[in-house]
């Protein structure tokens, strides 16, 4: 593998396969990760010994990566939220390009396919903070041109969901 980016986590498939009972583990920890084993099983239709073999397993297979504090951003002073496209020279996630992950407003960082190299999602105190580190964005080596979408209003922000569409039933839609 390229030195440059052996770091990067991998998008591989999990050795074994998530089920439904996983798959229910993982949608009431992603609700509230402080549930009991007991109150999770509740939720899974398992024991709560069942339940801890299978977060484990979880665990160590690395589909559940960990459990995290969800903040809100605006009440920590980092209201401005904005995706960012980067065009730089070269492929999107080389070294240079990887040092943007050492910025606290960068949330998020995609390499991703189409006119642009990488897609960050970075929250900011305000324009000009996020115009501050643009500049710092812009000081990286390769790096071309910006283009940056500030989001106005948020409808939705949630970590990876456990469930399967297709597991679902079809939305009805009016007629």
């Amino acid at each position: 593998m390229n030195a440059e980016t052996e770091d990067l986590p991998s998008n591989a498939v999990p050795a074994r396969t998530v089920d439904a009972f996983d798959r229910r583990i993982l949608g009431a920890l992603i609700e509230d990760a402080r549930l009991t084993y007991a109150e999770i099983g509740k939720t899974a239709g398992l024991s709560a010994p069942a339940v801890h073999e299978r977060v484990k397993r979880l665990k160590a297979s690395g589909v559940l990566k960990g459990m995290a504090a969800a903040i809100d951003g605006s009440l920590i002073g980092k209201p401005l939220l904005a995706f960012v496209h980067v065009d730089a020279d070269g492929w999107g996630k080389s070294q240079r390009m990887l040092r943007l992950k050492d910025f606290p407003e960068v949330e998020e960082m995609h390499s991703v396919a189409g006119d642009t190299s990488v897609i960050l999602k970075v929250r900011t105190a305000s324009p000009h903070a996020l115009e501050h580190l643009l500049a710092q964005i812009y000081a990286l080596p390769g790096v071309r041109a910006t283009k940056s979408f500030i989001a106005l209003s948020t409808y939705l922000e949630r970590p990876v969901q456990a469930a399967v569409t297709a597991d679902w039933p079809e939305i009805q839609h009016p007629k």
